[in-house]
């Protein structure tokens, strides 16, 4: 399945003295995976367009949660 957000699991030394996240994430933009712009793609209303910074649905990319991590399980 398609997903925006990425996730892999560094390194954790035993000697590091900090507590150590085990999985990090990051979150690429949709518009990678989009050669051109197909004709008929659904469009947002004007209000919410503006709301989302784009015309597309398919080109949303909201911004992940800062309060949710990759880690929830510890």
């Amino acid at each position: 399945m398609f997903t925006q957000y990425k996730y892999w699991h560094p390194y954790v030394s035993p000697h590091d003295p900090c507590p150590p996240i085990r999985v990090k994430s990051y979150n690429t933009p949709p518009q990678l995976y989009i050669n051109f712009q197909p004709q008929g793609l659904a469009q947002f209303k004007p209000n919410e367009a503006l709301f989302h910074g784009t015309l597309w649905p398919e080109l949303y990319s909201p911004y992940p949660d800062p309060h949710k991590r990759g880690d929830q399980n510890g």
